[in-house]
Order: structure tokens, then C-alpha cells, then sequence
């Protein structure tokens, strides 16, 4: 699969000759029309994607590159408008709205680099999920699972599935409680949620737009650093890859190790050894501001739901609820609870507790704790048991979650395996608008984190 490559060493075959656009854009197609899965994409975008690869091969032809990207192939979670072509946030109910007239702000960019845009891949209902589980698409099966059919994550579960099948070497996502770095953790990719606002947001299909966010999937921090400086316009990364030494990193020991699974927790450790040794300064600290975030949901409910409710009500409301996820319809009708005064309670103490977890740890430093709690589980229970599949969710969601909170920028670096030999995620986290820093971590750190240096 030449997708398995990441998107640096595509691009040296790309850039040097050996590898025309158009060859590869065709060896994608066909790779992604012979997967046995056909639940990843949701739609390919044929016409546009040869033309695009038509032009990049013209362009490599004729000595004018654009760039590191030029040719590449990227896909996109179904939030994201794609000119001519009908986004459908992976409900049914979306099906037959009008087509997009304009590209997203983000898929502009990274079209003016030169990317090819192979089509739209699978979520959950309106990104409300962390278990990418879909009734009207399907469910895509984790590509790492090899006893039974075990769930990608969500909500951006066609994005990290198509990454880690092999079928594109960059999918970009949406993350508003963990939607990037749960299915990367689950998939064994990496996943990086950018700060909010980081990249302009125009033609994303909104959750909750005070928490919403997006990122890349992909196969390495590089490739992310890649993709990151194209979706805000710029025509290479500035990021530069920092020293071991220099690197500070303060474990949470709140909420985020609670019931986590001992396979878990010991490739966490093992990897937090590992970084000790090669000189990374390691510290533990509880984080009262992490506990506070769920007892505000208990109190006043979940700003998530509050927002989400508030831009689906209307639809709850009439005929189209009916042809949605009734999963989606009962979690989204709880912010119908959530009151004017509970929301702005919320908003209020999220903006403090913004604050009080950035001065908790000094400048320069960075947060580490498990991606999830567990592996990627088993589909089947969660599709009989409702129970089941609203306490996984929550579960899921969990330590994500506090990052969008608190307006973290984060990114999950597969650091082993769990339980049935499924990938755990480690994730590292910055106060929001340190994304470089964070990156430039990542990037440094990488290889210790798998287990590779």
C-alpha cells in the first residue's frame, strides 16, 4: 500500500520523480475501492481528486512545486464542505441538502498546497460521540482489531481508520471533546488537536462552536507538523524539533488514571520511564481544576450538550429526529434541561478554571496522561446494550474531554499496547495558542514515546 508511507517519505518520491501525482492518486482509489471496508468513506471525490493530480503532476513536470505537500493525497471528515459535493455531518437526514458552493476555509488551504482531496470519510451522527458507532453509514471496523470487530473511536472514525488501513496518509478531523486523539489513540496513529481558533472554521458543520476545534490524522508528528502549517496558510513549518533535555513534563494524577485498564497504565509508565532516561524532567501533580470540570456537568450539565441542542432543536423538534441516531436524539435532547443561567454559569467557571490550570505548572511545561482509559472495545455489546454504550461514551470521552474544556491544544503519540494487543495512546497537552511548543515536544519526544529510540 504506498499509503503507508508517511507524508514525508511520499513527498521525496513525489518531489524527486519516482512518484507521479496521477499514479498516485489512481493507486488510492483503487486501494480504497478493493478495502473489504466500505463504511470509512462515506463518498470519494474521483473527478476532483484527478484533476488536482493532473495539475500536481503538471506542475512537478514543469520545475514549480508548491511545496512538501504537492500531490499528496488528504481526506476529509464529512463536517468539512467540499465544492460541489453534499456534506452530510453522517446523518441521513443531510442526504439531499444543497451541494457546497465553496470549499471549507481549511480544504482551501490545503488545496493552494497542492493536496489532493480524495474524498469524505465516516463519523458519528453530527460528531456527537466518542465511539464513531454510525447506523446509517455503518461502523468502520478498527483496522488494528483482529479477534472481532472493534469500534475506530469518534467522532472522526472513518479519518483515523482510513490512516490506519493504509488508504490515505492524512485525514483531517474535528475535535470538540476528543474526536481527533480518541480515534488516533484507539487506531494507533497520531492524532493532534489544534487551539481553538487556530484555523479559520468557515464551511466546518459545528458541534458546539465554543469547543470545537480541528486536526490532522495522520502517521507521524512530522506529518502533523506538515499538515498543521498548511491548514493556516503557511508554505512550510516554522516549527523547529526541540531538545530532550530542555523538555519538562508534569503527569496528571487527577480523574484521568481512574478505572483505567492495567495494560493501560503500564505502557503509560513505560513510556514515561523511557522519556526519564533519555533526560526528560518528570514531575506528578493533581489537577483540582480536572475533578471541578465534572462536577460542573453534574451541577449545571454539559456545555457540549447545551450547544449542541441549541443548534439541532429545531430538528429534534420536527420530523427528521425520527431518521436519526436515536442515540444522538436522546444524548442531544438532555440540553433541552440546561438553562440560560446554567450555561453562563458554565462559560464563567470554564473561563476561570482556563486560568487556574494554566498557572498550575510553570512555563515550559507540559501535561501528560493516558489518551483513554481502555482500548478500543468490542462493537457488538455496545450496539445491545444502551447502558453500555452511553457509559463507554462517557468513559471514552473522559480525559479528552478536559482538554477542550480547559482549550488545551494536545496530541496522542502511540506508546504501546493494551488489552487483545489494541494501541494505547499517550497524550501531551499545552495551555492553549502553545501549539508550536507543544509540537516542537512532540516531535523531539516521538520516538522515545513508541518505544522506537
Amino acid at each position: 500500500m504506498t499509503n503507508q508511507q508517511t507524508l514525508a517519505s511520499l513527498a521525496v518520491r513525489v518531489q524527486s520523480g519516482q512518484l507521479d501525482p496521477i499514479t498516485l492518486v489512481e493507486e488510492t482509489l483503487t486501494e480504497i475501492g478493493s478495502h473489504p471496508d466500505k463504511s470509512i468513506f462515506v463518498a470519494l471525490t474521483r473527478e476532483r481528486a484527478t484533476r488536482e493530480a493532473q495539475a500536481a503532476s503538471e506542475r512537478m513536470r514543469a520545475g514549480r512545486s508548491l511545496g512538501l505537500l504537492d500531490g499528496l493525497p488528504v481526506a476529509w471528515k464529512d463536517l468539512f464542505d467540499l465544492a460541489g459535493s453534499v456534506t452530510t455531518a453522517g446523518s441521513a437526514v443531510l442526504e439531499n441538502r444543497s451541494r457546497a458552493v465553496a470549499d471549507a476555509a481549511v480544504v482551501a488551504k490545503l488545496a493552494s498546497a497542492g493536496m489532493v482531496s480524495i474524498g469524505r470519510t465516516n463519523l458519528s451522527e453530527f460528531a456527537f460521540s466518542g465511539l464513531g458507532i454510525n447506523p446509517h453509514y455503518g461502523t468502520p471496523r478498527n483496522p488494528r482489531s483482529t479477534d472481532a470487530h472493534r469500534i475506530p473511536g469518534g467522532s472522526s472514525s472513518g479519518s483515523a481508520a482510513a490512516v490506519a488501513a493504509g488508504l490515505v496518509p492524512l485525514a483531517i478531523g474535528t475535535d470538540t471533546g476528543g474526536s481527533v486523539r480518541i480515534p488516533a489513540a484507539m487506531n494507533g496513529i497520531v492524532g493532534y488537536k489544534a487551539t481553538r481558533g487556530r484555523y479559520a472554521m468557515r464551511g466546518v458543520f459545528p458541534l458546539a462552536r465554543s469547543l470545537d476545534s480541528l486536526g490532522p490524522l495522520c502517521r507521524t508528528v512530522q506529518d502533523a507538523v506538515w499538515a498543521d502549517a498548511a491548514m493556516h496558510g503557511l508554505t512550510a513549518p516554522v516549527i523547529r524539533r526541540a531538545e530532550l533535555a530542555d523538555l519538562s513534563i508534569v503527569i496528571a494524577d487527577t480523574i484521568v488514571f481512574d478505572d483505567a485498564e492495567p495494560e493501560i497504565v503500564t505502557a503509560f509508565e513505560g513510556a514515561i520511564k523511557r522519556l526519564e532516561a533519555a533526560g526528560v524532567k518528570i514531575r506528578r501533580q493533581a489537577f483540582p481544576s480536572f475533578a471541578e470540570i465534572f462536577e460542573l456537568t453534574t451541577r449545571h450539565g454539559a456545555l457540549v450538550t447545551a450547544e449542541a441542542y441549541a443548534l439541532h432543536r429545531e430538528r429534534l423538534a420536527g420530523a427528521e429526529a425520527a431518521n436519526m441516531d436515536p442515540r444522538v436524539v436522546a444524548r442531544t435532547r438532555l440540553g433541552e434541561k440546561i438553562t440560560v443561567s446554567d450555561y453562563i454559569a458554565l462559560l464563567e467557571a470554564r473561563d476561570r478554571l482556563i486560568h487556574e490550570a494554566g498557572e498550575s505548572i510553570s512555563a515550559g511545561e507540559l501535561i501528560a496522561h493516558p489518551t483513554l482509559p481502555h482500548v478500543a472495545p468490542l462493537l457488538d455489546p455496545l450496539l445491545a446494550d444502551d447502558d453500555l454504550f452511553f457509559k463507554t461514551n462517557a468513559r471514552t470521552l473522559r480525559n479528552t474531554s478536559i482538554g477542550n474544556f480547559l482549550d488545551f491544544c494536545g496530541v496522542s503519540i502511540p506508546c504501546g499496547t493494551g488489552g487483545a494487543g489494541m494501541p494505547v495512546g499517550f497524550q501531551l497537552s499545552a495551555p492553549h495558542h502553545q501549539d508550536d511548543r507543544l509540537l516542537s515536544a512532540a516531535l523531539a519526544a516521538e520516538a522515545i514515546i513508541r518505544g522506537d529510540a
